[in-house]
């Protein structure tokens, strides 16, 4: 079947923003008429058909907006980095007047198929979009669809308005310290394949690493569930002689799985190795040992990204939007290697 054409096809052959695009095709303000001419012979010439979203968009409105949270049921369960987020969005939807309509999709399909339903059933103003993926299939859809979105957490370029917390000084400030009490065999439990975010995270490891001199030690394929942390602690610790002396999680759920599993086998933590993970969550305040992390700011990721949105539904275009960046939170999870010669006051406490 051949693929339907797409606004972004329009913007992409004319030159223009998607948001120009849209303003040209629907006949509202905000491009000349010179402009406004010439991308509807593009939109013409290849062979854009306007959809029945489009042609029936009118300025009632439902005042609720929409989020699908791709992840496994039983990660968004455990995971309080989402309770973070949620709270954040509600407490600036509340004051505008509007409501959120959260799902989860498993899978990318079941993820596309909600947002397509949302849409389609005109039961939303606009969405949230979280764990941008490469090449992800949801900008298509919603440009298609000619709704409001904003993006968490998206690499520069993105389409749409962006919140982002930038993850690198944190990250950098862990695998500093991890360096400086003498880890040389370090291991990396990644996020699930595709996100951006898992990539980010892995390949700032694999870089400072390197750069130090240092090959990287083993990485392993998680999902950020408890359970997949666990599974990791039994690869990594299956082997002695490749075993290593710290694993860095790409988040606090999987760092948490790693160390239950890597106790259950005999191991001490920080004692024979350290753990360390991402996202600061406070459950990780109350583990044993502590969890060293990095730590995030959902809420106001959430806050900053509930403003962004509704002042798209309101018609304007927001500006991407930079929280404070990302910290490192160093607790007792996270040692000098053992055998290495450190000073007391560069282990974590």
């Amino acid at each position: 079947m051949k693929r339907r054409v797409t606004i972004l096809d329009v913007a992409a052959e004319a030159g223009v923003s998607i948001a120009s695009v849209s303003a040209a095709l629907n006949g509202r303000p905000g491009v000349s008429e010179a402009t406004r001419q010439r991308i509807a012979e593009v939109a013409d010439r290849v062979g854009w058909i306007p959809s029945m979203r489009g042609r029936s968009l009118s300025r009632k409105r439902a005042f609720t907006v929409g989020l699908v949270i791709q992840r496994d049921a039983h990660v968004i369960e455990s995971d309080p980095f989402f309770a973070g987020f949620l709270g954040g969005v509600e407490s600036v939807l509340v004051d505008g007047g509007y409501a959120l309509v959260l799902q989860v999709g498993e899978s990318r399909t079941a993820t596309l198929d909600r947002y397509q339903r949302l849409v389609l059933e005109h039961r939303i103003d606009g969405v949230f979009l979280t764990d941008i993926e490469d090449q992800d299939p949801r900008f298509a859809l919603m440009a298609e669809a000619e709704i409001p979105v904003v993006a968490v957490n998206s690499a520069p370029g993105c389409p749409f308005p962006s919140v982002r917390q930038d993850y690198a000084p944190g990250l950098r400030q862990l695998l500093d310290a991890i360096l400086e009490l003498g880890h040389r065999r370090i291991a990396h439990v990644t996020g699930r394949s595709g996100y951006i975010h898992s990539g980010q995270r892995e390949r700032l490891w694999r870089e400072t690493l390197r750069s130090n001199g240092i090959r990287p030690g083993p990485s392993v394929s998680g999902d950020f569930s408890i359970q997949s942390g666990s599974r990791a602690a039994d690869w990594l610790l299956a082997t002695r002689r490749t075993r290593p002396t710290c694993v860095v999680c790409a988040n606090d759920l999987m760092a948490v799985g790693f160390i239950a599993r890597a106790s259950d086998l005999g191991f001490d933590v920080p004692g024979d190795l350290s753990v360390t993970g991402f996202d600061g969550i406070e459950f990780g305040a109350y583990t044993r040992p502590r969890l060293t992390t990095v730590s995030t700011a959902p809420y106001a990721l959430g806050e900053a990204a509930a403003r962004s949105l509704l002042a798209s539904i309101e018609g304007q275009r927001p500006d991407d939007v930079d929280i404070a960046p990302t910290t490192m939170l160093l607790r007792e999870s996270l040692a000098a290697a053992p055998g290495s010669v450190c000073s007391s006051s560069q282990q974590g406490r």
